[in-house]
């Protein structure tokens, strides 16, 4: 047996270490998983500093002392324990472990000399969860770890919190991305662990108050982020409202006249509208004003019903000179005198009834009307009053009563 005297001196070493605090959060998912020793480590979720001692002894128990290496809250330090489990030598130095942190090698693994401890604090971030907001405790760093662990068949994204044109969310972003956006997609790699604004100002993307981000990932890691660009403007788009027509009865008129007494117009109708569009494509259209630009009027024909006086047969027996008497008559003596080859002074207008030419041939006559006999001159100012009314004589037919 060693002799007592042949040990060291006792010596106490202290080890900084951290205690994860109670919280008040309720998870409903954890993620916990072998971890590759001293990579990483999660800080920030302490409540004050633990002390680890160790006392070596020179005692004949001395083969039952291990010496390991404790990595935890980004402190990591030597020490020596007596326990046999990693859970024994935690709970002998008052370190607590959370519910969803990481231990490795697990707490139940028996100690052995040169053991290596490492602790990895989850942290709660914020996600949705099946299109639910939740919360999931993750001891990984990275939004593609962490969402690929989360998933397990279910639809699992970040929360996206949005201030202004800005998007955070509760991971960095690291490894391959995509971002996919109505532009198209674009494929990079985060080197280095980024926040997601940092990493859309790095490729120029800027977000609108109203576009959706959404931040999910693919079962190879590959972080996904999706952008839908929402934008509302204001058109303007006219209708043209054709007018009516009506036909109306008027006294005023001989029954043989038919006339257009209003002219039609075709109305216009100015209307504004704002136009919601997802991605480019109008999803919603909504009238916000609309106003009469022009009324429309319908037209109106009015149809004579006035009588007209009947005329004298002696028309037609009318001799060379002159024409014979009822309204004809009258008419021929107001143009003309009653003279059938008379001329107007300025050469345009000819005969009992003072015709044009034009007029004249407009009806069937040839020649020059002065030269034609009165029965035939009546017999066209006849055809000539049927087609078009007394007005082509206006003053004498006022003069005498015809309309």
């Amino acid at each position: 047996m060693n002799n007592a005297d042949d040990f060291e001196t006792p010596e106490e070493l202290t080890l900084p270490l951290r205690a994860l605090p109670e919280s008040d959060d309720e998870p409903t998912q954890a993620l916990t998983a072998p971890r590759s020793r001293r990579k990483r480590l999660v800080g920030g979720i302490v409540a004050g500093a633990l002390a680890l001692t160790l006392t070596v002894g020179g005692f004949s128990v001395a083969a039952a002392h291990k010496a390991v290496t404790v990595s935890a809250d980004g402190a990591l330090a030597e020490t020596g324990t007596f326990t046999g489990t990693v859970e024994a030598l935690l709970a002998e130095q008052g370190i607590e472990v959370g519910e969803y942190d990481e231990v490795t090698p697990a707490l139940d693994s028996q100690l052995a000399d040169g053991l290596e401890i490492e602790i990895v604090r989850a942290q709660p971030v914020d996600v949705l969860l099946d299109g639910t907001t939740d919360v999931l405790w993750t001891t990984e760093e990275h939004v593609g770890a962490a969402l690929t662990r989360a998933a397990g068949g279910r639809s699992v994204a970040m929360a996206v919190s949005r201030s202004a044109e800005r998007a955070e969310i509760d991971l960095p972003i690291s490894g391959d991305v995509r971002i996919v956006s109505m532009d198209g997609a674009v494929e990079a790699t985060a080197a280095a662990p980024i926040a997601l604004q940092a990493l859309l100002d790095e490729h120029g993307l800027t977000l609108g108050e109203a576009d959706e981000i959404t931040v999910a990932a693919e079962q190879d890691g590959t972080t996904v982020i999706t952008i839908v660009r929402w934008a509302t403007t204001r058109v303007s788009e006219s209708e043209t409202v054709e007018h009516g027509a009506t036909t109306v009865k008027s006294d005023k008129y001989y029954e043989d006249t038919k006339k257009v007494t209003t002219e039609g117009v075709d109305g216009r109708i100015d209307r504004a509208f704002e136009v919601t569009t997802r991605d480019g494509v109008e999803v919603e259209k909504k009238l916000v004003g609309e106003v009469v630009a022009v009324e429309k009027v319908d037209q109106v024909t009015t149809v004579g019903t006035k009588k007209r006086p009947a005329a004298s047969s002696s028309s037609s027996s009318a001799t060379s000179g002159a024409v014979g008497g009822g309204v004809w008559a009258k008419l021929a003596q107001c143009e003309s005198g009653g003279r059938a080859s008379v001329v107007s002074s300025n050469g345009l207008y000819h005969g009992l009834y003072q015709f044009t030419v034009s007029t004249w041939r407009s009806v069937g006559g040839s020649g020059l009307p002065s030269q034609a006999s009165p029965a035939e001159q009546t017999k066209r100012a006849q055809m000539l009053q049927a087609k078009a009314g007394w007005g082509q004589w206006p003053a004498c037919s006022r003069k005498l009563g015809l309309r």
